[in-house]
């Protein structure tokens, strides 16, 4: 009988919640922000009595309504933030149950859909151009912008690196251990070899401690972390979505772009075929015989 716990449940919500916690598959970012909305889902199954294996769809269009409702101390929630939530207790029942009982029925609200943000071209090179200066620090900062920008990378990533991870010889990028734990193979730009080649010889022997293996290293000769690249470039997943967005307008079709952002479907790198009208245009009237 729904609402009522079982006698001896088949799957515990809450220690179900720490195996799919200490997945390996899970960034430490994503792990941060699954922790808050899977233990939310938690405590609303376990304030209605509710098993974890008695979880089916109309449970979970209840709590999309649930998480939809004001409550005290708190005004209604924004449909990108339900959605989040939703997204967060759709991978643990995954994970705790099987794919085959996680319903793929709209659950959240209906959200406008947000174009990604991407800076033009000139005002990426200005971003840039504005880094130089003097001293390690300074080179450093200039390098590791450049690979963001350069080879499309996440925060995470840039700062993962490792300095065996720059293949200079075939100009690529080993993105390693990337989102949901894929690996993947980006080039390296003609730029942002010669930034990092001159961080290598120039800046990060003065930065090295012992014998750290990190490419990116901060004043203390530690591993960078994603806090000091956001102090160093602001927002720094737009130049992702520059590097997606020109790549677009130069040409590039979006299985090539799926690959190189390392996105595990193609959904999620359509948001960029959303193109502006006067580039439409542009496109019509170089292609179209009768334009």
């Amino acid at each position: 009988m729904r609402g009522r716990r079982s006698e001896v449940p088949a799957v515990e919500a809450n220690a179900a919640a720490e195996r799919f916690l200490d997945s390996p598959a899970l960034s430490d970012g994503t792990r941060r922000a699954y922790r808050v909305d899977v233990g939310e889902f938690c405590r609303w199954l376990d304030e209605r009595g509710t098993a974890l294996d008695e979880v089916d769809v109309r449970t979970l269009v209840e709590y999309g309504g649930y998480l939809g409702t004001a409550r005290r101390g708190r005004g209604k929630l924004a449909p990108a933030t339900i959605a989040r939530k939703l997204a967060a207790v759709r991978a643990f029942l995954r994970h705790a149950l099987g794919p085959a009982r996680v319903p793929d029925a709209r659950l959240g609200p209906r959200r406008g859909r947000r174009l990604p943000h991407a800076p033009r071209a000139v005002d990426v090179d200005t971003e840039l151009s504005a880094l130089e200066g003097e001293g390690p620090l300074a080179l450093r900062n200039r390098a590791l912008v450049e690979l963001v920008y350069s080879a499309g990378l996440r925060s995470a990533e840039a700062v993962g690196l490792d300095l065996g991870d720059v293949d200079f010889e075939q100009e690529l990028v080993h993105v390693r251990h990337g989102k949901g734990a894929k690996d993947r193979v980006v080039p390296l730009g003609e730029e942002a070899a010669l930034w990092v080649a001159r961080y290598l010889h120039e800046a990060r022997p003065s930065l090295a401690r012992g014998a750290e293996n990190a490419l990116f290293l901060s004043a203390t000769g530690r591993r960078l972390d994603t806090s000091t690249l956001r102090r160093i470039a602001p927002h720094p997943h737009r130049l992702r979505h520059a590097f997606a967005t020109h790549l677009l307008d130069g040409g590039a079709d979006l299985r090539t772009i799926q690959e190189l952002l390392g996105h595990s479907s193609l959904s999620t790198t359509q948001v960029y075929s959303h193109v502006d009208a006067r580039r439409l245009r542009r496109v019509y009237d170089s292609a179209h015989p009768r334009s």
